[in-house]
């Protein structure tokens, strides 16, 4: 009998530890599209420090035939915030920073904009300081990303106001960091967070064009065939850090057991807080969701061909590394499937983790009719409303689920719109509502009304205009009932602008705001996309 109950505890632990292997035919499924002739991605995957899966697929070179493998690095894209926050808070530790510090203290030439900007907003997102990335492919000439946030004359919130994410908040901790130190930032992340944690393979890189060991080239499709797709120069925006999937699982468990330190395993991980109290699903350099019955700590990046994603359930131990070198499938798509094929939960899938509800019959009707193009009656912040496939939700942003008639709610519960705000819309008409915040502070909403414009009215808004702030031009010209733009005298098609309402011209994601003087004059005009708002134009002729 105690032969037999000695064999069966050797069988389960058999079967326990072989539980994981059972899985690699599942993985391998999923990164089927990858074959030596394509680029591909290298995936690892822990449990309490144990290595469960480590595989790689695809190429890291097509033209010389080098496949990915354990010691191929990638640009890990802005999965690198969580280490320079890691650094920063380092130092902060060290009390050679504050997080209540104001940044103007290391960056004196940063303009002054009426508010204090601490270390600990550029850390959350809370800064409101324009990211440089929507700035760029605007400025004249070939500024670095340093340079042009620092030429930006406002901002797009009192800080602590709200939350948007902002790369620009990062380059100016990397330059306060080697300011505070007087150490170059690649020296100090390697001496301070790499080393120590035996991440032998990973490095910070100020130019992109330096020879890097075991490099995976980022790819593009073009066509039926791939080309070479990486930020280099000043549009990798001062640095980035390489790193492969084994180093990456070594600095989640790091996390995990808090072998950085107590005070930064729990600065990294504190969510943020805005003026008002709210609490945010994002902390420093990392994002923080729920997943089915417990929570999941993860970000991903992007760089040109190059796509990461590295997360970990602490409650579970589970850790996933995932880095790929094209655009062909989305890391953060694999890393949901990773984590369904993984991660333990008696729980059902939260019904908000999908798509909101398909609307029918009068409740269809009646989101038809609300859809369409709206700005707030005191900012002019535009929202877009559309039906797609049935159902009712803000362009770019969440779905909407009906309460009732007139009354909608945001469905799911992402930071990256409206800081996570959990609002109602309440239809007053059908050309207004009313946006109540999770606090109960009501915000009006109006239609967007389209001017009819004459050839004249059109001319009027023609000229030559400047933006000190990215040393850049705009010629507007007039076209068939439309505006044309024409940047920085670029060839090729310009974008046609269209009247949406008065003084008001759109296209796609961009807002176009003139502005006069008293005798009614076109002075200049507020351009404003996605990620930087009213960036100012000057009408020069």
């Amino acid at each position: 009998m105690k032969f037999l109950c000695s064999l069966l505890v050797l069988t389960l632990a058999a079967a326990q530890f072989a539980y994981p292997q059972d899985k690699t035919n599942d993985i391998d499924k999923i990164f089927s599209w990858a074959t030596p002739a394509t680029p591909g991605c290298a995936c690892a995957i822990s449990q309490n420090g144990n290595v469960l899966a480590n595989r790689f697929y695809g190429s890291a070179d097509l033209e010389r035939g080098v496949a990915i493998n354990a010691a191929t690095t990638f640009d890990i894209g802005s999965t690198r915030k969580q280490f320079i926050a890691a650094t920063i808070l380092l130092l902060v530790q060290d009390k050679k920073l504050s997080l209540s510090d104001d940044v103007h203290k290391y960056l004196p030439e940063l303009p002054d904009y009426g508010h204090k900007i601490t270390i600990d907003h550029l850390l959350t997102h809370t800064s409101g300081i324009r990211d440089w990335t929507g700035l760029l492919p605007l400025a004249g000439g070939d500024p670095t990303a340093l340079s042009l946030i620092l030429r930006q004359r406002s901002v797009n919130f009192a800080p602590g106001e709200e939350w948007s994410y902002s790369n620009s908040g990062f380059v100016l901790l990397t330059e306060i960091a080697e300011r505070a130190t007087r150490t170059p930032f690649p020296e100090l992340i390697r001496l301070r967070v790499f080393e120590p944690l035996g991440m032998t393979a990973t490095t910070y890189v100020s130019d992109m064009q330096q020879v890097i060991p075991n490099r995976a080239l980022g790819y593009a499709r073009d066509g039926g065939s791939w080309k070479v797709n990486m930020y280099l120069g000043n549009d990798r925006g001062g640095g980035a850090i390489f790193s492969n999937v084994t180093d990456l699982l070594t600095w989640n468990d790091a996390l995990t057991s808090g072998r950085i330190g107590a005070f930064v395993t729990e600065k990294l991980q504190e969510p943020a807080t805005l003026n008002n109290g709210r609490k945010l699903g994002y902390a420093r350099g990392l994002a923080l969701d729920p997943y089915r019955d417990t929570k999941l700590v993860w970000h991903s990046g992007g760089a040109a061909g190059y796509h990461t994603w590295i997360g970990r359930i602490p409650s579970q131990g589970l850790s996933i590394a995932i880095t790929c070198n094209s655009d062909a499938m989305s890391a953060t798509s694999v890393a949901n499937r990773l984590l369904a094929l993984y991660a333990k939960s008696s729980a059902a899938p939260v019904a908000e983790d999908g798509p909101p509800p398909t609307l029918t019959g009068e409740a269809l009707a009646e989101a038809n009719q609300y859809a369409g193009l709206y700005f707030n009656e005191k900012t002019g912040d535009a929202i877009t409303l559309a039906v797609d496939r049935d159902r009712f939700r803000v362009a770019g942003g969440p779905g909407l689920a009906l309460i009732s008639k007139g009354r909608f709610r945001r469905w799911a519960n992402s930071v990256f719109f409206l800081s996570q705000d959990r609002f109602e819309l309440n239809f007053l008409s059908a050309n207004q509502f009313e946006l109540k915040s999770m606090e109960g502070k009501s915000t009006r909403y109006r239609r967007a009304q389209a001017p009819a414009l004459s050839e004249a009215d059109l001319r009027s808004f023609a000229g030559h205009y400047q933006s000190d702030e990215l040393g850049a031009f705009l010629e507007i010209v007039p076209g068939n009932g439309v505006l044309v733009a024409r940047l920085n005298d670029s060839p090729g098609n310009n974008p046609e602008c269209k009247p949406v309402d008065r003084d008001t011209f759109q296209v796609a994601g961009i807002f176009f705001r003139f502005t006069r003087d008293k005798t009614g004059r076109v002075t200049g005009l507020n351009f404003s996309n996605p990620v930087v708002s009213n960036i100012k134009f000057s009408k020069v002729k």
